[in-house]
């Protein structure tokens, strides 16, 4: 090739590589009504003010009175499209919510093992079961999100049942909190932050096992809801925010508070972060 050519190649090259957008990711399921998964992760997005990309894993049949279905798609398909996404996207950081199945997971893990996202921006929300009792990740997924996604995350947000669940308890409630989160750091390795969060216990009360080994209480009340999605979503929602919050610049305690308020604001039917 002509050596001028190559040159201004090159210089195209490098101009689009520069000229890639800052976006956070979010990948997890479609959710009709919009109070979960993808379009509530965007629009949390939106109200930091951080543009999002999405990759779906699962399409489903909900509403806020429950999931009635769920049709996983081609973890194929997934991973193509998130290797697009990082090709024409700088990936500010990910927040992976519902996976479905053990392909699903397998695909995110993959795709994170090759986009070398810091760990530190990688929020993983392990959404196991519905509220209303549908199955969301099969038992194989399960073992894949323990043994190879919480080695990849800097944080994870696992209500007080799946918390449970992924430490490999069969009971849970308050005084177990900070031991189950001391074993899910075990499975991630010292570099994972654990929040469980509360909103099953009474009152609803948060906890933070920081990578250092912190922790932390952040007391909650519970909130009479005025928005049209109920309760539903409100894990989303605290995983996406404390996910705006991290990329924003936050500390773990600031970030943690950030996500807890925009859940709050969310229940009173509010932009979740002040209509930024």
């Amino acid at each position: 090739m002509n050596p001028i050519l190559r040159a201004n190649l090159n210089d195209v090259k490098k101009m689009h590589e520069s000229a890639l957008t800052p976006a956070v990711l979010t990948i997890a399921g479609y959710d009709p009504s919009s109070g979960a998964g993808v379009t509530a992760d965007l629009e949390v997005f939106r109200d930091h003010g951080v543009p999002g990309v999405s990759a779906i894993t699962a399409l489903t049949v909900q509403a806020r009175s429950g999931v009635r279905r769920v049709e996983p798609l081609n973890s194929a398909l997934l991973l193509e499209t998130l290797e697009l996404l990082a090709k024409e996207v700088e990936i500010a950081g990910v927040k992976i919510g519902m996976l479905a199945t053990a392909e699903l997971a397998n695909a995110v893990t993959k795709f994170l093992l090759r986009a070398r996202i810091p760990r530190q921006k990688v929020v993983l929300d392990p959404v196991l079961r519905s509220t209303s009792g549908a199955e969301l990740l099969d038992s194989e997924g399960l073992h894949v999100l323990r043994e190879e996604l919480l080695p990849l995350a800097g944080w994870v947000t696992p209500n007080v049942d799946e918390a449970a669940a992924l430490s490999g308890e069969e009971t849970s409630g308050r005084p177990k909190v900070p031991e189950l989160a001391r074993r899910i750091a075990l499975l991630g390795g010292s570099d994972l932050n654990v929040v469980v969060t509360g909103g099953h216990l009474e009152p609803p009360d948060d906890f933070l096992l920081e990578a250092g080994g912190r922790e932390t209480w952040f007391p909650g009340t519970r909130v009479e809801t005025t928005s049209v999605h109920g309760t539903h979503g409100t894990g989303c929602v605290f995983s996406s925010a404390l996910l705006c919050r991290l990329v924003l610049g936050d500390g773990p305690v600031e970030a943690v508070l950030g996500a807890k308020e925009a859940v709050v604001r969310r229940l009173r039917g509010q932009p979740v972060a002040g209509g930024r």
